[in-house]
């Protein structure tokens, strides 16, 4: 019978790729205590391209981080499709992020002393597992960077390294892309290039993206853009173009910082 199982996938679809309930995050302790988030929560459908906007200090990078398991929060919780992140122990939870999680940050993070293919098939061989060839080619090709993987980051663009960079975080095929301001260090077309490849990871292969960003040039590529702060999510913006982005952030007292 093929009922259950599309039960089962229907379920699969309507459940959120990512969310996070009534989360808290608190730095530090008594009067020097920062709360970076406060009782926020967010649900960030499959298969959809979330933008995360917001004033310095809002908490942006906060909530990215504690959405992809690199941070816990103090109180409430963070869910991965059903899998409750509070729940995991350390070696666990790396596990989850290894496999089902992609990272792209601004500072790119790439090991120098490897070049652009071994940092790109990384996550594999932490896992003991040996890259797709056919994918690792369509992905390096579309990327542009097929003809550089030789090269060590040193010897290579920051356009270009942050592509390899992106082509880490794809490689394996995961879930969830996470991205921190991936296109502020990059010129225009750079950054262009790169959006383009994270919203086809979308709409041919749907993934989940999430990104925090502070253009809204690049919030214009997302399906929906929040707007956090002082921990919380005060607005939410859907089938955002760089005009709209632009009118909330002065309808919300602008960008600081």
């Amino acid at each position: 019978m093929t009922i259950p199982d599309e039960q089962a996938v229907a379920t699969l679809e309507a459940t959120p790729a990512a969310r996070i309930i009534d989360g808290v995050k608190i730095y530090g302790t008594g009067a020097a205590a920062v709360r970076a988030l406060d009782k926020i929560s967010a649900d960030f459908a499959a298969g959809m391209f979330t933008a995360i906007m917001g004033p310095s200090g809002s908490g942006k990078s906060t909530l990215l981080h504690c959405l992809a398991g690199l941070d816990r929060l103090t109180e409430g919780q963070v869910l991965i499709r059903n899998v409750d992140l509070s729940s995991l122990d350390d070696k666990d939870l790396t596990l989850l992020r290894r496999e089902r999680i992609g990272f792209v940050f601004q500072a790119f993070n790439l090991i120098p002393t490897l070049t652009a293919q071994e940092n790109v098939v990384l996550p594999l061989s932490l896992g003991g597992k040996k890259p797709d060839r056919d994918w690792l080619e369509q992905l390096t090709r579309s990327l542009g960077i097929a003809d550089r993987l030789g090269h060590r980051p040193a010897e290579l663009s920051g356009g270009q390294q942050q592509r390899v960079a992106t082509a880490r975080a794809l490689v394996t095929r995961p879930e969830l892309i996470f991205a921190d301001e991936p296109t502020g260090n990059l010129d225009s077309r750079s950054a262009t290039e790169l959006l383009t490849q994270i919203r086809r990871a979308v709409d041919e292969y749907r993934q989940t993206v999430v990104m925090v960003t502070h253009d809204p040039r690049a919030a214009a590529y997302a399906d929906r853009v929040l707007f956090l702060a002082d921990g919380r999510v005060v607005r939410e913006l859907l089938a955002p173009t760089a005009d709209r982005v632009l009118d909330a952030i002065r309808e919300n007292g602008g960008e600081r910082g």
